[in-house]
């Protein structure tokens, strides 16, 4: 879990990152900004941290190399844990990596804030960090200034929403080996802003029972609705049926292993072996490994119990919630032709 109720901003510096490929400038400041007056270090404090109090997942600086040192992240956030002194003239280097990353024409520009940050709390470990964060979404504001017993109203058009951070990371003083621990917001969702996790930060997510119980849950997910289509004739309330005992596998259970969640989950010799074939595949493809079995991350399940959908949808008439015993619902078809489910039940709610 992820604390910040006793974090310091120790020192900040703010640079404007234009869209290089349209033409715009960098344009960096000589030198940090000084000494904060206590609201606007709380202000910014929760600006920056805030959006990072509900994540999960934590992820590691690599290189694709496998050398990490090529990474330009690691290297101005370990020159700066191992000399503040040089704080400023990294965050110079990192708007510039900045820059330089974003060349896609629909990156929007904006202010990129380095931060070092002081007694930040990271699963149960007290710890100093570097905070990279970039603001691009601005919005109008109105001012109400009372003048000569009278109201005057103001307007700013370009000012920047403190509830809502763009872009965020925190590179956390600890296990520089693996590439540091790291968590990341981007709230931008599309295809073009994967420059900020994958080209300007280079990440691999850490190999732990969040990402390990998370991954496999996906692979259920996408084995079942996608997958069994190919191999097998599935009815629509047999694939329901098999999510529901999916997540009830991960709910029930503190331990994964294949095999067993293909005897009682699958259910089928040759449906079970696709399935590790599968979920090995997907393991390998976002660098998880389980070792066929692994402690369950009770949080990733709750995370991802919401996209497992028990909704059996009936042209634009009927949606039918199948959420226990699969054997109380049937499927026919009428003489003429009609479709129809018939449901059993023991009592109205």
């Amino acid at each position: 879990m992820f604390y910040h109720t006793d974090a310091i901003i120790q020192q900040l510096s703010v640079h404007q990152t234009g869209n290089q490929s349209l033409g715009e400038p960098l344009q960096l400041s000589r030198e940090p900004l000084g000494s904060l007056d206590p609201e606007l270090h709380h202000l910014l404090l929760q600006y920056f941290l805030q959006p990072f109090e509900k994540l999960q997942e934590v992820y590691r600086l690599h290189h694709t190399s496998g050398d990490r040192n090529l990474n330009e992240i690691f290297h101005f956030c370990s020159a700066i844990f191992a000399d503040e002194t040089t704080f400023h003239t990294s965050s110079e280097q990192i708007a510039r990596h900045l820059y330089a990353s974003g060349t896609h024409a629909k990156i929007k520009s904006g202010e990129c804030y380095v931060a070092l940050l002081k007694d930040l709390q990271l699963e149960g470990e007290e710890l100093d960090a570097i905070g990279i964060f970039k603001s691009e979404s601005k919005e109008p504001f109105l001012k109400l200034a009372r003048e000569n017993e009278a109201f005057r109203l103001d307007y700013e058009p370009t000012a920047i929403n403190i509830r809502k951070l763009d872009k965020g990371c925190l590179i956390f003083k600890t296990e520089a080996d693996l590439g540091y621990k790291v968590m990341v917001v981007d709230q931008t969702n599309k295809a073009e802003a994967f420059y900020w996790t994958d080209q300007f930060l280079q990440l691999k997510i850490r190999n732990d029972s969040f990402n390990q119980t998370q991954t496999l849950l996906t692979a259920a997910r996408q084995f079942v609705t996608k997958e069994m289509d190919e191999n097998f004739s599935i009815s629509a309330p047999d694939k329901i049926d098999l999510l529901n005992r999916s997540i009830r596998y991960f709910k029930e259970n503190e331990q994964f292993n294949l095999d067993d969640f293909g005897n009682q989950v699958i259910d089928n010799p040759r449906g079970a072996e696709l399935f590790k074939t599968y979920a090995r595949q997907l393991a390998e493809e976002t660098d998880t490994s389980f070792d066929e079995g692994f402690a369950i991350s009770p949080q990733a399940v709750k995370k991802q119990a919401r996209v497992f959908k028990s909704v059996l949808k009936l042209d634009k008439n009927f949606h039918i919630y199948i959420h226990g015993n699969r054997d109380l619902i049937e499927q026919g078809v009428e003489p003429d032709g009609r479709k129809y489910y018939k449901i059993y039940f023991k009592e109205e709610n």
